[in-house]
């Protein structure tokens, strides 16, 4: 295994037979909506059964991936996440269980199933990737995030759902973090960037 695509792929293909719904979102998701940048890890969405989540830790290879089944199952219960680590080449996974939350539900029922990598593959929405970027933003990872929403907003432009977004920006409290974001996609429209 040598590329983010086929570690994805590898991931992905374990989830769907073990039956667990998932969306890619993070910076793979924002550089399918967005402008392509270097990312480290994959970020994915998962919402899966405690049974579900049991056969897909046990589906991974000792020998190919590290992951903890005490670690998934926490993050399990505790609706937060786990990571599984390809043990070649060090490629990290990031697997985050959907959380309980009008937010969360909405967004992983809006996932679109997209070419990534040469594959069909249920990515999270341009809308919902700017406001979890915006969450992110706020959480204190705000250059980097607001970046990816402004490259967001520059490639979809009109085609971004404004009342949806004006509605959870709303609700989610982003607003300062999306005028931010506005801001720096002026800038770099400004700089020729």
């Amino acid at each position: 295994m040598t590329s983010q695509a086929q570690l994805l792929a590898s991931i992905a293909d374990r989830l769907e037979a073990t039956g667990i719904p998932y969306m890619v979102v993070g910076s793979v998701a924002g550089s399918f909506h967005g402008e392509p940048r270097t990312t480290i890890d994959v970020d994915i969405v998962i919402d899966p059964s405690a049974e579900s989540l049991r056969r897909f830790v046990d589906s991974l290879p000792a020998s190919d991936y590290y992951v903890s089944d005490t670690a998934a199952m926490e993050a399990f219960s505790r609706r937060t996440s786990f990571n599984v680590i390809h043990v070649a080449t060090s490629g990290k996974v990031d697997l985050l269980v959907r959380r309980e939350r009008p937010f969360s539900r909405v967004e992983f029922e809006r996932r679109i199933t997209v070419p990534l990598f040469g594959r069909p593959t249920p990515v999270a929405t341009a809308e919902d990737t700017v406001l979890a970027k915006l969450e992110w933003a706020k959480a204190g990872e705000s250059e980097r995030q607001l970046r990816d929403v402004a490259r967001i907003v520059a490639v979809s432009g009109n085609s971004l759902d404004m009342e949806y977004l004006n509605r959870w920006i709303a609700e989610l409290g982003l607003a300062d973090e999306w005028r931010q974001a506005e801001r720096t996609a002026t800038d770099r429209g400004g700089a020729g960037s």
